[in-house]
């Protein structure tokens, strides 16, 4: 059986957490190699919503999970999420790398003075800063003096390589996205850690050799949390985070979505923003904050796939495009009269340059054949297909667990 990776393409945000769900039904073992509990999954199963931060969502299956040595660990927030699972009848069965570094009320409180790149504020950073700075705690030294984790620790390194040896299927489920990576990413807006497919090796302590299929996760359109450059944005970040949470929105959500649509449909880039933003319900499930919208971004994607060369992509959210007349993908940036083709280490200034495509009225959240879809959904794909030189072989197209198209090949 194969050890499979699933990685974010893009700013995070996209859905991972959907298709770790739906493909941990034939997995043995899902383990979490990077970040911490700065990044959210939630999973829709049925009438029932589970928000997750830290723990694998293939624990929602029932599987047995694993946290990795590359992920900073809350253990407040890890005995909530457990006490939590437990409460709606799950079982957890985890197991957490001894070597995994713990998050101090130390590392929240330093985060909460920093506001340079607009962070989570949950210590992830300053909790990366120690451990390289050597100056770190893990979990095997934490458990000594807190019993009650004394049991669930253990060598996850050991336990996922002798897991790959008896042919079990293994899988890795990444936080956050390719485009935050420390080194890959946009920096300084990035995360502390590497949750690129590469970031499995040393995150939890296997071969490259290991990997067998990498599936890069990308949204039909791109989001993006908090600060940093964003080419394809429609809208603005000041009036995105104007806007307010999700808890401020939701009283009067269909009289906002009608008009969002409305606007869009008449040309305005912030509302066509704002309309993917309600349709897609796109506010953090870690912080509530509201995500910035843009169109999808063919240049960031295809450095993604560079770095993470995918074997197939899952493609989530097309369903949230229904409705806009007309959709546009940025196939290069100009910068100073320059036309940029690949992924430039300086993103700043960079302005997209935009292929523009038919769109669709339909509802497509109950289809499930690919042919099924309406013609200028299927061109859509095909066409986002060609940018990223991989097989789209899952669909998104809802937030429930069966809404998923397989896309054969």
């Amino acid at each position: 059986m194969p050890a499979t990776v699933v990685v974010c393409t893009q700013w995070g945000d996209s859905g991972k957490g959907k298709f770790v769900d739906y493909l941990a039904e034939d997995a043995d073992l899902i383990v979490r190699y990077s970040g911490g509990n700065n990044a959210g999954h939630t999973v829709v199963v049925g009438d029932e919503k589970f928000a997750l931060h830290l723990i694998p969502c293939g624990v929602i299956r029932g599987k047995r999970v694993a946290i990795g040595n590359g992920v900073v660990v809350n253990p407040h927030v890890l005995k909530d999420e457990i006490d939590y699972l437990e409460s709606r009848g799950i079982n957890v069965d985890l197991t957490v790398s001894e070597r995994a570094h713990v998050i101090t009320e130390k590392h929240i409180e330093k985060e909460r003075g920093e506001s340079r790149i607009d962070t989570t504020k949950r210590g992830i950073g300053p909790c990366y800063e120690d451990k390289i700075g050597r100056r770190g705690t893990r979990m095997i030294d934490y458990a000594k003096e807190h019993k009650e984790f004394q049991e669930m620790i253990g060598d996850v390194s050991l336990l996922v390589n002798e897991a790959l040896d008896r042919n079990e299927h293994v899988l890795f489920e990444g936080a956050q996205g390719t485009l935050l990576d420390i080194d890959h990413g946009t920096y300084p807006y990035v995360t502390s850690s590497n949750p690129i497919a590469g970031g499995i090796c040393t995150g939890v302590g296997i071969s490259p050799k290991r990997i067998d299929r990498i599936i890069g996760v990308a949204k039909a359109y791109v989001t993006r949390v908090g600060k940093g450059p964003f080419p394809t944005e429609l809208g603005t970040y000041e009036k995105t985070k104007a806007e307010g949470r999700w808890e401020e929105i939701e009283p009067n959500f269909e009289e906002q979505l009608e008009d969002a649509l409305k606007r869009a449909n008449g040309g305005n880039k912030y509302y066509q923003g704002k309309y993917m933003r309600l349709q897609g319900r796109e506010y953090g499930t870690t912080t509530g904050r509201a995500r910035r919208c843009g169109w999808f971004d063919s240049v960031a994607a295809r450095h993604s796939c560079m770095i993470n060369k995918p074997d197939e992509i899952a493609l989530t959210k097309l369903d949230v495009l229904s409705g806009l007349r007309e959709l546009k993908i940025c196939t290069a940036y100009r910068k100073d009269g320059e036309l940029i083709e690949r992924f430039p280490v300086e993103l700043e200034g960079c302005k997209p340059v935009y292929g523009t495509f038919g769109g669709w009225e339909e509802d497509i959240t109950q289809i499930r054949d690919f042919n099924e879809l309406p013609k200028n959904a299927q061109t859509y794909v095909s066409i986002l297909e060609l940018y990223l030189k991989a097989p789209i072989t899952m669909i998104g197209v809802g937030p429930e667990r069966e809404q998923i198209i397989l896309n054969q090949y």
